[in-house]
């Protein structure tokens, strides 16, 4: 049987699950309601979920043969920028979340690899990774405040939102430059 490398879970973190009162006998099942506080570093470069910030976990956990199936929907408040004109992004996200945590010493250890599914230690299922999954991979990778956003000005950086309408900038080819201060000297 292989060795797992894990580190040791304390059953007082808000994110390790104890199944002590779930029996193990397939079809038992038990409902999980719970807010905590969000891990760091749970999101994308321009957007996450902040530290601290509320995780709603609406969860069902269910014996099977095997291990413990998780299933369920976890809620979040995103903060961020927009990725055309960097405007705040404050928005909710519900994502919905499955996962299956094999017992220990059950065959699942010998018919999948270490990282294919979560490991049980003891009674305790770590939900971090399963609900880091979930979530990151459901963000936006170039989030945007609206869908027709029109982003940012490329000459002076002002949001085009905030300019007046028909807002240009005088476009000098430089191959001419030189005459036109030419044309500024014979003048005065």
């Amino acid at each position: 049987m292989p060795e797992h490398s894990m580190k040791h879970l304390d059953p007082r973190a808000p994110l390790v699950l104890d199944t002590r009162d779930l029996p193990r006998r397939p079809g038992a099942m038990r409902t999980l309601t719970r807010t905590v506080p969000a891990p760091a570093d749970l999101g994308v470069e321009l957007i996450g979920v902040p530290q601290g910030a509320d995780v709603n976990l609406d969860l069902r956990l269910e014996s099977v043969s095997e291990g413990v199936l998780v299933s369920g929907t976890i809620s979040v408040s995103l903060g961020g920028e927009c990725g055309r004109c960097l405007a705040e992004i404050h928005e909710e996200l519900t994502v919905p979340i499955q996962e299956l945590f094999a017992y220990e010493n059950s065959t699942t250890d010998e018919t999948t690899d270490e990282d294919e599914v979560g490991r049980m230690q003891g009674d305790l299922i770590d939900l971090e990774p399963a609900l880091r999954d979930a979530v990151v991979l459901a963000l936006p990778v170039n989030p945007l405040c609206r869908q027709d956003c029109p982003g940012l000005c490329p000459e002076c950086g002002v949001r085009w939102d905030e300019l007046p309408e028909g807002h240009a900038h005088e476009q000098v080819d430089p191959r001419w430059a030189a005459l036109g201060k030419l044309k500024n000297t014979t003048e005065e």
